[in-house]
C-alpha cells in the first residue's frame, strides 16, 4: 500500500545552508586572535577537531537542549586546534552565538526551486531543526517564507533530534498523521531514525556523495533536485 505524502519537513544546516568561512579553520583563527588565543589554521587539523567534538556532542544522551553543550563544542574544537588560556570560554561562546547569525551562512544553489516545486504542489513544508537560530528569521533572510509554514527548533522546543516530541511537535503545528510526512536531512541519526522512530518516513541527503551507512527502504539522494521525484515515486508504488 502506497502512503499519501501531505507534508515534507527539513533539517536546516547542511540541508538547506551552509556556513560560509568565518566557521572554517582560518575564520576559527580570527576568533581567537580576538580573544588573545593562539589557533592553528590547518584544515586537516580543524577537521579531525571537528571530528572529536562532534563525537563528545553525540554522548548528551538526555537530549535535551542546553546551550552549554555546544560552547563546549565550540571550546573543544578549539583546543583541539591548539589553542590554551583565560579567552577560550568567551571565544566558544562567541562562536556559539555567531553561529545563529543567518548572514554567516549561504543557501544551497538547489533549495528555493525546489521548494517552490514542492510547495506549488500542494505540500505542507516544515522545518526540524537543532539550532537555536530564530527559524522565522532565517525563513525571511532567505526568502523562504512563502513557502515554509511552519518551524520547530530544538532550542525553543526543549529537546533536540531525534528525541520523538520534536517530530511530533512539528506534525501537530501542521496538522498531518506520521505516515503522512516525510522528512529530509543529512544526519542518519538525527533526521532519519528520528523521523523513522515516530513513524515518518525519511528521505537522507548525502551532498558529499560519501555514504556512511544507510537503512533499508530509506532512499538517499546527493541533492535536493531529486526529492520531487523520490516523492512522486510513492504515487506509484515505488517507495513505502
Amino acid at each position: 500500500m502506497c502512503l499519501t505524502t501531505r507534508a515534507i519537513f527539513f533539517d536546516v544546516d547542511f540541508t538547506l545552508i551552509f556556513p560560509k568561512s568565518i566557521f572554517d579553520a582560518t575564520g576559527y583563527q580570527s576568533f581567537g586572535d580576538r580573544h588573545g588565543l593562539r589557533v592553528i589554521p590547518d584544515p586537516r587539523l580543524f577537521a579531525a577537531a571537528v571530528e572529536v567534538a562532534s563525537s563528545e556532542l553525540e554522548m548528551a544522551e538526555d537530549l535535551v537542549y542546553r546551550p552549554e553543550l555546544f560552547v563546549r563544542y565550540a571550546r573543544r574544537v578549539l583546543e583541539e586546534m591548539g589553542a590554551q588560556g583565560p579567552g577560550l570560554d568567551a571565544c566558544a561562546r562567541e562562536i556559539y552565538d555567531e553561529w545563529a547569525e543567518c548572514r554567516h551562512f549561504s543557501l544551497y544553489d538547489d533549495v528555493k526551486s525546489v521548494l517552490r516545486e514542492l510547495h506549488g504542489k500542494g505540500f505542507q513544508l516544515g522545518l526540524i531543526s537543532n539550532t537555536h537560530r530564530c527559524l522565522e528569521l532565517f525563513k525571511r533572510h532567505f526568502g523562504l517564507e512563502v513557502f515554509i509554514t511552519s518551524a520547530v527548533s530544538s532550542c525553543a522546543h526543549g529537546f533536540m533530534k531525534p528525541h520523538p516530541s520534536i517530530f511530533e511537535e512539528a506534525l501537530r503545528m501542521v496538522g498531518v498523521a506520521a505516515d503522512e510526512a516525510l522528512m529530509v536531512g543529512d544526519s542518519m541519526k538525527h533526521d532519519i531514525v528520528g523521523a523513522l522512530g515516530v513513524g515518518m518516513r525519511g528521505v537522507l541527503l548525502v551532498r558529499s556523495g560519501l555514504l556512511d551507512e544507510r537503512l533499508e527502504a530509506v532512499p538517499v539522494i546527493s541533492s535536493l533536485r531529486e526529492l520531487p521525484a523520490v516523492v512522486s515515486a510513492c504515487s506509484t508504488g515505488k517507495l513505502r
